[in-house]
C-alpha cells in the first residue's frame, strides 16, 4: 500500500442481530488492512436475542473486537459512544446486518480519504447481497426505483467523485466531530441524514465511490417494511422541524398520499351514510391515478429483472409510501398536540376531575 495508513475505528451500533453479526465481523476481521490499524466498536442496545453472546466470543479470540454498552438503545446514541470512545484518525459506520462483498474495504477508504482530502466519505448501500429470498428481492428492486426512493439520492448509484453526504455520508476523518459535534441523539432514524447535513452546511468536503460499496439486507416481510418505513417518515419529519430547509416536494408526497388514502376512506364512509358521493369520485380518481403510476413502474422493472416480481412490487411499493407518509403525518401530529399542550397545560386540578 503506498499511501498513509491511518488507524480506523469501525462503529457498530447493533441491537438483536444475531442472525448476522458473526457474519459481518468476521467479514471486516480478514480486511486486508493490516490487523494493528483497526478496531471494530460494536454498541450494543440491548440485544435479547443473542447478539452479545455472540460479539463476546469473537471479542474474546481477537482482541480487535470490542462490546460496548449502549443503555439508550438508539442507533444514535450508538454511534456517538463509538465516536467518542474509538481511537481511530477514521470512523467508518457499519450495520450489523450487512454484506462486505470485497476485503478491501477499509484499504480503499484509507485510499480514498488520502487521494482526495475529503472531510467525509460516501458509499452505494444497495439492497442486494446474496442470498435474498423473492419478496426481499422485491423490496430491493422497489427501493432502487425512481418512485420507490428519493431521486437524488446516491445510495443505489455509482457515481465517483465529491458530492453532498445527506443520502450516503459514512466514513469521517476524527476532526469532523470537532467542526460540527456528534450525533443529535434525540432521533430515532434519520440520525445519519441530519448529521450529514450538518457536516454539508458547515463546508466540509465528501467523496463518494463505488470502491466502498456495502451491501444491506432488504426486511423480510410486509409489516417489517411498513414498520422501517414509519419510522423513516418520522424521521423525515424530525429532520424538517430542526433543518427546514430539507424539506422538498419529494419529501411531501408520501404524507400527501396517506392522507389522501384516509381522506377517500373517511369520504366513502360517508357516501354510504347518504352524504355527498362527488368527494369520493375525485380521490377515487387520484387513487386510480396512483394505482396505474405503480402498477406501470413495477411493470418496466418486472420487464428488466424477471416476471416473477410483478407479484409483490404494486404490495411493496404502496407498503413503502404508505408507511413513509403514515410516520411523518404521525410526527406532524404529535408536535401538534405537544404545542397544544405548552399553550393551554392542564392544571392539576382539571386533571382529576
Amino acid at each position: 500500500m503506498m499511501f498513509p495508513l491511518p488507524f480506523i475505528t469501525i462503529v457498530m451500533p447493533v441491537r438483536n442481530e444475531a442472525t448476522f453479526i458473526a457474519f459481518t465481523l468476521r467479514s471486516l476481521l480478514s480486511q486486508d488492512y493490516p490487523h494493528e490499524r483497526f478496531e471494530i466498536l460494536v454498541v450494543d442496545g440491548g440485544s435479547d436475542d443473542g447478539t452479545q453472546t455472540i460479539v463476546r466470543r469473537i471479542a474474546s479470540a481477537d482482541g480487535r473486537v470490542q462490546l460496548l454498552n449502549n443503555p439508550r438503545g438508539l442507533s444514535a446514541a450508538g454511534r456517538n459512544i463509538g465516536f467518542r470512545q474509538g481511537k481511530g484518525d477514521l470512523f467508518l459506520v457499519i450495520d450489523g446486518h450487512c454484506h462486505i462483498p470485497s476485503a478491501d474495504l477499509l484499504s480503499e477508504t484509507a485510499r480514498c480519504f488520502c487521494e482526495s482530502g475529503a472531510h467525509c466519505l460516501g458509499r452505494p448501500q444497495p439492497l442486494d447481497p446474496p442470498g435474498l429470498t423473492p419478496f426481499q428481492h422485491a423490496v430491493a428492486l422497489a427501493r432502487a426505483s425512481r418512485i420507490g426512493h428519493a431521486g437524488n439520492s446516491l445510495i443505489y448509484g455509482q457515481h465517483e467523485g465529491f458530492a453532498s453526504p445527506q443520502s450516503n455520508g459514512a466514513a469521517y476523518r476524527r476532526e469532523v466531530f470537532e467542526h460540527v459535534g456528534f450525533v443529535d441523539e434525540s432521533f430515532d432514524a434519520c440520525e445519519d441524514v441530519e448529521f450529514n447535513y450538518r457536516i454539508e452546511r458547515a463546508g466540509l468536503t465528501c467523496y463518494t465511490s463505488p470502491r466502498l460499496t456495502v451491501r444491506y439486507y432488504p426486511r423480510e416481510s410486509l409489516l417489517d417494511l411498513l414498520r422501517q418505513m414509519r419510522r423513516y417518515g418520522y424521521g423525515r419529519w424530525r429532520l424538517f422541524c430542526k433543518h427546514p430547509r430539507t424539506l422538498g416536494v419529494q419529501a411531501l408526497v408520501p404524507p400527501a398520499f396517506f392522507l389522501g388514502v384516509c381522506l377517500l376512506l373517511a369520504s366513502l364512509l360517508v357516501s354510504i351514510s347518504g352524504g355527498p358521493i362527488a368527494p369520493a369520485v375525485l380521490l377515487a380518481m387520484l387513487m386510480a391515478a396512483y394505482i396505474a403510476l405503480v402498477l406501470g413502474q413495477s411493470t418496466a422493472i418486472a420487464c428488466v429483472h424477471g416476471w416473477r416480481h410483478l407479484l409483490w412490487l404494486p404490495t411493496i411499493l404502496f407498503t413503502i409510501h404508505f408507511g413513509l407518509g403514515m410516520g411523518f403525518v404521525t410526527g406532524m401530529v404529535r408536535t401538534a398536540l405537544a404545542r397544544l399542550r405548552a399553550l393551554y397545560p392542564v392544571r392539576p386540578a382539571e386533571a382529576n376531575q
